[in-house]
C-alpha cells in the first residue's frame, strides 16, 4: 500500500475518531447537536439560539413543545403589512404559573429565549426572594419606530416584536419589584433584580439595564440582536 493511501487511511481514522467524540458530548456543548428547551446556558446555547432567527421551522417546533409542556402560553398572530411588517409572530399570554401584566407580540425567536429565560429564572428568583414569582410587569414588545424613537436611523427591535422591556416583578407575598426603584436600592430587592438580569443575558443577543444608559433606567430590554451584550 502506498504511503499517499496510508495517509488518506489515517486521515478518515481521525476524522471518525473526532466525530465519534464530538456526538459523545452533552447537547450544550455539541456544536451540532439541535436547542433542547432544557439546556443549561452556554455560548454555544446563545449560538443556537441566534441561529432561530435562519430557522423557522426548528424554531416553531421549539415553541410547540414549549407549550405543550406548559413553559408558555400563545397563539398564532395573523401577518400584517405596512412600515413595520410582522411575519410568524406569536401573542404570548403567561410563562407557565408567571402571569403578564400583558399579554405581548413576539417573533419565534423572542418567544422561545423568553421561555427558556423565564423557565430557569423563576426557581431561582423564588428562592432568592424567598416567594414565588407570579407577575412579570412589561412595557411593550412591539411598536413601529426606530432606535431611541429618533426620527433618522435603523429601526428598533421593537419595529420587529424581537425585543421584550420589563419594568418588574411580583411574587406570591404581595411584594412587587421594579426596575426604576429596586436596582439601586438597599437590601435583597438589588440582589434580586440584578440576578435576573444577569440570568437574561444567557438567553438574548443583547440585554440591557440601567447601568446602560438613562434610557433604561426603568426597565429591562431584551433583544434578539447581537450576541451577549449585557450591560
Amino acid at each position: 500500500m502506498g504511503k499517499g493511501a496510508v495517509g488518506v487511511m489515517v486521515l478518515l481514522v481521525l476524522l471518525a475518531t473526532g466525530w465519534w467524540g464530538v456526538q459523545q458530548l452533552p447537547p450544550q456543548y455539541n456544536p451540532f447537536a439541535p436547542l433542547t428547551l432544557d439546556e443549561p446556558p452556554t455560548a454555544l446555547t446563545r449560538y443556537k439560539l441566534r441561529q432561530l432567527a435562519n430557522q423557522p421551522q426548528e424554531c416553531a417546533a421549539l415553541l410547540a413543545q414549549a407549550q405543550a409542556r406548559g413553559m408558555i402560553s400563545w397563539h398564532a398572530q395573523a401577518d400584517s403589512t405596512g412600515a413595520c411588517p410582522l411575519k410568524n409572530v406569536v401573542r404570548v399570554a403567561r410563562f407557565g404559573t408567571v402571569r403578564l401584566s400583558s399579554s405581548f407580540l413576539a417573533s419565534c425567536p423572542l418567544a422561545v429565549r423568553s421561555a427558556m429565560f423565564i423557565h430557569r429564572a423563576a426557581p431561582q428568583a423564588e428562592q432568592r426572594q424567598g416567594s414565588a414569582l407570579t407577575q412579570i410587569d412589561h412595557v411593550g414588545s412591539y411598536a413601529c419606530r426606530n432606535i431611541y424613537h429618533r426620527p433618522q436611523g435603523r429601526l428598533s427591535e421593537h419595529a420587529t416584536a424581537d425585543a421584550l422591556d420589563i419594568s418588574g416583578f411580583r411574587f406570591a407575598n404581595g411584594q412587587r419589584v421594579t426596575v426604576e426603584k429596586g436596582w439601586r436600592a438597599s437590601g435583597k430587592t438589588s440582589g434580586v433584580l440584578k440576578a435576573l438580569f444577569q440570568q437574561s443575558c444567557a438567553y438574548y443577543g443583547n440585554a440591557l439595564g440601567p447601568e446602560y444608559n438613562a434610557a433604561h433606567a426603568g426597565h429591562f430590554h431584551l433583544g434578539v440582536r447581537g450576541f451577549g451584550l449585557c450591560r
